[in-house]
Order: structure tokens, then sequence, then C-alpha cells
């Protein structure tokens, strides 16, 4: 708006005798350029009822845009070919509110990328993306309510804990759907469906439960076996010693042996 003001108002000024006053507002329309420069294609602000919005849908985006204006309440960069959020992809949006991510080809998103929204993100949209697993670290700490839909989860116990750390988007809880996991009957199904009826931290913890038993039994054999080896070897060199003994003359033997039994005591 400033721009559009800048340059129409220089039109109605007369052209004789003025041209210093030309001088702001072509210094003004330099920077208005400069600042369109600087979004990438398909990029641009806007504002939408009193909030600075910044849009990139249908962008072509590869990543996360650096140049985005740190006073941005509500970003969209959905319908791009985004396929990982780095950690601090968002640390200098420190006034966002609504974060749209949606229709990507994010299949993974490091622990600390959502840094710095904890308090003031209300909404994040993640759905129709590529996300298989995501950890409750990445998004637990979030306040926002997370839209999870028409990805193509596993359906385990890191899912599990993930849906209980979060506030799921209105209307969104049925779109998460395993895609797979480890009974086929699962498969198809939406997860709060399935984890009403399975507990998949539990079946794990039994797993790795039985899995710590048998390693502390093989530990366990492996010990008495040595024992039973230590036991054996030394019965026998002590078997052999008095077979020695007694091959030798008696004054010499009953000296050995005398030895043998100090020793021994």
């Amino acid at each position: 708006r400033a721009c559009g003001r800048g340059a129409m108002g220089e039109r109605l000024l007369p052209a004789r005798g003025a041209t210093w006053l030309l001088l702001p507002g072509l210094l003004l329309a330099a920077s208005c350029v400069r600042a369109a420069a600087a979004f990438p294609p398909g990029c641009y602000p806007a504002e939408e009822g009193g909030l600075k919005t910044f849009r990139c849908s249908h962008a072509r985006l590869t990543e996360v845009p650096k140049d985005i204006p740190n006073d941005t309440h509500k970003l969209y960069l959905d319908s791009n070919r985004i396929p990982f959020l780095p950690r601090d992809a968002f640390r200098d949006l420190p006034l966002l509110l609504e974060l749209d991510l949606s229709h990507n080809s994010i299949a993974g998103v490091e622990s600390g990328a959502f840094r710095g929204l904890a308090d003031q993100l209300r909404s994040l949209d993640l759905s129709s993306n590529r996300l298989v697993s995501l950890s409750k670290e990445a998004v637990g700490h979030l306040k926002a309510k997370v839209n999870l839909s028409d990805n193509p989860w596993l359906c385990d116990c890191r899912l599990q804990e993930l849906i209980r750390a979060v506030a799921l988007a209105a209307g969104s809880a049925g779109g998460i759907v395993c895609d797979a996991a480890a009974h086929e009957e699962h498969v198809g199904k939406a997860f709060l469906q399935v984890i009403a009826h399975t507990d998949f931290c539990n079946a794990y913890k039994r797993t790795t439960d039985i899995a710590m038993l048998v390693t502390m039994f093989g530990w366990f054999a492996m010990v008495i076996s040595y024992l039973v080896y230590y036991v054996r070897q030394n019965q026998e060199d002590a078997r052999r010693h008095l077979e020695y003994l007694k091959s030798l003359p008696s004054k010499q033997r009953r000296s050995e042996e005398s030895s043998t039994i100090s020793t021994v005591v």
C-alpha cells in the first residue's frame, strides 16, 4: 500500500520546479522492488483480519523459505514439495499463530524443528504428507491443535505416544489411519479405533522384558558354566598332583603332602 501511494502521489506533483521532490518516491519504489525480489517466486505477504500473513501455497518449494517476515502471524506453505523439516526451521517467527504444511512430501521432522513456537502457536497442519513415524519430542511441547490426518502411518508404540502427547485438531482424528502395523487386521483402520482395544506400548514392554530376561539368563548360564569348568579344572590339577606325590619316595612324599595341605589350608 505504501508503495502504491508513493507512486500515485508523485504523479500529482507538477513536474516543473519540483524534480527534487521525486527522489523520496523513487527511493520508496526501489525499496518495494527489492523487498518483492527477496521473496521466493510464488510467495507474497498479505493481511487477513488484522493479522499479517505470508502465503507460499503452490510455490514449488523444496524447503522452508529463509526470508519470511519475522512479524508473520499466519504462514501458508501448503501444496509444495518440502520433504523434511530441519531443526530451528521456524526459529525467527516469534509471533506465528498458524502454520499450514499440508500437502507436501514431508517424511521427516527433526527434533527442535518447531522450537520457539511452543507458547503462541495455535494451529499446526501436517496433514497429507508422507509421515510414517514422528517422535513425540518433535511436537509434544506445542500447545497448538495438530492435524496429522492422511499420512501413511505405522501404527506402533511411537505413534501411540505421539497421539497422547498432542492436542488433535477437531475432526482430524478419524483421518489418522494405519497404513502398516504389526498385525494385519489393524491395517486400514483408524488408529484411535485400534488403540481402544490394543495397547501397543504394553506389548512392546512385554517383548522388551522377555528379551532382557533371555539376555540375563544367557549371561547367568555363561557364569555358571565358567565356574563349573574352573572347579573341574582345579580338581583335575589336584588329582594329578596327588598322583605325582604318590609316585615319589615316602620321605619326599610326606614333605610334599604337608606342603600341599598347608597351601590348601
